[in-house]
């Protein structure tokens, strides 16, 4: 059941915590609900979870409609975590809360342009390729505080921190030392001023290193729904 999946979670991101030596309460927890139908979320929602994270626009928008429909007045925050082409911003500037990957000026000045102005700012986290992985979408880390200093400065964004999404490693310490790598990004973007709060990294296979390396938000979606469906 979903509901005891998302406790053994919360137990295992509090474990992982404490190791670390960090407060649980200063972390995320980011269901990942892609390829999962309203119902799916609605469990999550009933067992205390209310951020939700859509790979796919369309289908996120469709799900985000729903909930609104079945829990009117429930407290849900829709994050876009998947790529953003040129002609779906309209859709993500209108439905979403956040988006965590931002990697080019022309999406976030499309998203900019395009958010409702009835509407709270479009939180926004920007995808780096840390590792430079040659299968993986990101900013380079050498373009970005150039990125970074012009997205904050875009109206209807706040731009609250970094995204990644490092190649897959079964080693715990080539994971955190990765993942040290977006840290050591993000302290030096604060240092410039642009006073970021989040890191988005890690999934259900190395959360635990993120949470070492100083993770703020966790995307989590095979460990809280089971294995995804085939998307057709």
């Amino acid at each position: 059941m979903i509901e005891d999946k998302l406790q053994q979670l919360r137990r295992r991101v509090a474990a992982a915590c404490a190791q670390a030596g960090r407060d649980v309460n200063a972390v995320t927890l980011l269901a990942v609900s892609k390829t999962f139908g309203p119902d799916a979320v609605a469990q999550a929602l009933a067992a205390g979870q209310h951020a939700f994270g859509e790979n796919y626009i369309q289908e996120g928008v469709e799900k985000i409609l729903a909930l609104r429909a079945s829990h009117p007045g429930a407290a849900l925050e829709w994050h876009c975590i998947g790529p953003v082409q040129s002609n779906k911003t309209r859709l993500v500037a209108a439905h979403f809360d956040w988006v965590h990957s931002v990697d080019r000026l022309k999406i976030a000045q499309r998203l900019s342009e395009q958010r409702p102005p009835e509407l709270a700012p479009l939180q926004v986290c920007l995808q780096v390729n840390v590792d430079g992985g040659a299968t993986k979408s990101g900013v380079t880390p050498g373009e970005l505080p150039a990125l970074a200093a012009a997205v904050a400065a875009l109206p209807r964004l706040r731009l609250r921190g970094l995204m990644c999404i490092p190649e897959s490693s079964d080693s715990f310490e080539s994971q955190r030392t990765v993942f040290l790598q977006a840290r050591a990004l993000f302290d030096d973007l604060n240092a410039c001023g642009l006073g970021l709060d989040t890191l988005s990294m890690g999934m259900s296979d190395d959360l635990d290193a993120a949470l070492a390396a100083g993770a703020t938000l966790v995307r989590v979606g095979r460990a809280v729904f089971g294995s995804r469906t085939t998307r057709t």
